[in-house]
C-alpha cells in the first residue's frame, strides 16, 4: 500500500497524474554517481516521494537507501538487485534510469511497459537500434520521458540557438562540435569480484569478460562492448545542443567520413582522438572533434558571424549579437529552466519534455555513425528518416549488437 498522503497513479485512473499538491512516487534504478545525483534532485522535489532504489552493488543501493531514509526520517526505502522487481510494484509512478549505457535499453523499454514515466541518463541507447526500440516503447506505452541532456534547461544556452536560429549570423555553413579527448589505460588483471556486487547482472546483454575493477561503474564508458567513449558520452550534450540551433533535432547527416584513434590494446578500447564530417541535407556541415581539435562546446559559424556556446556561458561575433531581441513573431525554442522540473511538469500534464526520446535519438546517432564511420575507415551515406545506411550492408549491421544469453528487449 501506498504510505500516508501519497496519491499513485493507479488511484488517479485514466485521468492523468498527480495534480500539483499531490506527491508523485519514483523508483531510482541505477545508483552510483550519475544516479545518485538524480535522486538527490528528486529528493529536493517536494511533490516526489522516492519509495525504493535498484542496484546490482549492494554498497551502492545501501548508501542510496541511507539517503532516502534519511531525508525522509524513516525506514521506508526498499532496496532492490533485479530492476524487473522494482518494476512490478504498482505503487511507482515514475523511474530514474542512471545505467552503463549497454544498459539503457532494456530496463527503458520494460518500464515502459509498466506504465511508469522515465527519467534516463544520456545517451538514449548503446546503439540506433536500441534508440529506435525505446521510442516505439515510449510512443506505444503512452508514457512521458526526459533524457538527461540538462543543457536544454539552462538558459544561454536556449538564448544563443535562438539567435542562430533567427538568422542572426546568417545562413549557417559549418557547425563545430568540440568533445573531450578519450582515455589510456593499460592491461588489466582479472581481479575477485567484490562482495555483494552481482557482476554477471553487470554484464548483462554484454559480452562476458573477466572482473577488474577498472571495467565496471564510471569506467564503463571507456570500453565499446558497454560504450563509445567520450564521443557518445557527451554527444547527448554538444551535438544536441547543435542540432538545436540549426533545427535538426530531428533528423540526422546524409553522410559522414572521418578518423580516429583506437588503442592497439589495454582495457579501454574507445577513440582517444577523433573527428569526422557530418553533411546535411539542410545544406551545412558539422565537425565533431575531440579536443585535439576544437574546444568544448558548439559553434555555428554563418555567412554573417559566429556564436560559440559552452557550459561557461556564450560568446557572438559580433559581440553585440547577445543584445538582439527575439521579436515575437520569431522562432522561441521550448524554454525549461529546471530539467527534473519539467519532467514533473509533464508528467502532471501530460505534455511532451523539453528532451523527448525522438530528439536523443538524433543526437546519440551522431556520435554512433561517427565511431561506425571512423572504424570502418571509409564516407558512409545515411538515410536519417529510416536510418539506415546506404548500399552497405557491413555498416547496417553495425547498428545493433547481439546479446548475450537469455537477455533481449
Amino acid at each position: 500500500m501506498a504510505g500516508p498522503g501519497i496519491i499513485t497513479s493507479t488511484a488517479l485512473g485514466q485521468s492523468g497524474r498527480a495534480g500539483a499538491s499531490n506527491r508523485l512516487t519514483l523508483g531510482c534504478i541505477g545508483v552510483g554517481s550519475q544516479g545518485t545525483g538524480n535522486m538527490r534532485g528528486f529528493l529536493g522535489q517536494p511533490d516526489v516521494q522516492v519509495l525504493a532504489v535498484c542496484d546490482v552493488d549492494k554498497a551502492h543501493r545501501d548508501r542510496a537507501k541511507q539517503l532516502v531514509d534519511g531525508q525522509y526520517k524513516n525506514s521506508d526505502c526498499q532496496t532492490y538487485n533485479d530492476f524487473r522487481e522494482l518494476l512490478a510494484r504498482d505503487d511507482i509512478d515514475m523511474v530514474s534510469i542512471a545505467l552503463p549505457d549497454h544498459w539503457h535499453a532494456i530496463p527503458a523499454i520494460a518500464a515502459a511497459r509498466a506504465g511508469k514515466d522515465i527519467y534516463a541518463e544520456k545517451p538514449l541507447a548503446r546503439t540506433i537500434a536500441e534508440g529506435r526500440a525505446i521510442i516505439n516503447a515510449v510512443n506505444h506505452y503512452g508514457v512521458i520521458w526526459q533524457t538527461g541532456s540538462w543543457q536544454k534547461s539552462v538558459g544561454h544556452f536556449r538564448r544563443a540557438c535562438e539567435v542562430v536560429r533567427n538568422g542572426r549570423i546568417g545562413k549557417v555553413h559549418t557547425v563545430k562540435v568540440g568533445l573531450p579527448t578519450g582515455r589510456l589505460i593499460n592491461p588489466q588483471p582479472e581481479m575477485p569480484i567484490p562482495d555483494g556486487f552481482d557482476y554477471d547482472f553487470w554484464l548483462g546483454p554484454a559480452p562476458w569478460s573477466p572482473y577488474t575493477k577498472q571495467r565496471c561503474h564510471w569506467n564503463f564508458r571507456w570500453i565499446m562492448d558497454y560504450s563509445g567513449g567520450q564521443l557518445t558520452d557527451w554527444a547527448g550534450h554538444h551535438i544536441d545542443i547543435a542540432h538545436w540551433g540549426m533545427g535538426t533535432e530531428r533528423s540526422g547527416p546524409v553522410e559522414i567520413e572521418g578518423a580516429g584513434e583506437y588503442p592497439a590494446d589495454g582495457l579501454w578500447n574507445a577513440a582517444v582522438h577523433y573527428r569526422f564530417v557530418c553533411k546535411y541535407a539542410q545544406g551545412f556541415t558539422m565537425i565533431v572533434g575531440d579536443g585535439q581539435h576544437y574546444p568544448n562546446g558548439a559553434r555555428f559559424e554563418g555567412t554573417d558571424g559566429w556564436v560559440y556556446v559552452d557550459r561557461s556561458g556564450w560568446r557572438t561575433y559580433p559581440e553585440n549579437l547577445k543584445d538582439s531581441k527575439i521579436a515575437s513573431n520569431e522562432i522561441h525554442l521550448y524554454e525549461s529552466n529546471d530539467h527534473i522540473g519539467n519532467f514533473l511538469e509533464c508528467v502532471k500534464s501530460r505534455r511532451q519534455t523539453i528532451t523527448p526520446p525522438e530528439v536523443a535519438q538524433r543526437s546519440i546517432s551522431v556520435g554512433h555513425l561517427g565511431n561506425i564511420a571512423m572504424q570502418l575507415g571509409r564516407k558512409l551515406k545515411w538515410d536519417p528518416e529510416n536510418e539506415r545506411f546506404i548500399g552497405d550492408a557491413q555498416a547496417d549491421r553495425m547498428l545493433k549488437r547481439s546479446y548475450r544469453g537469455s537477455w533481449k528487449l
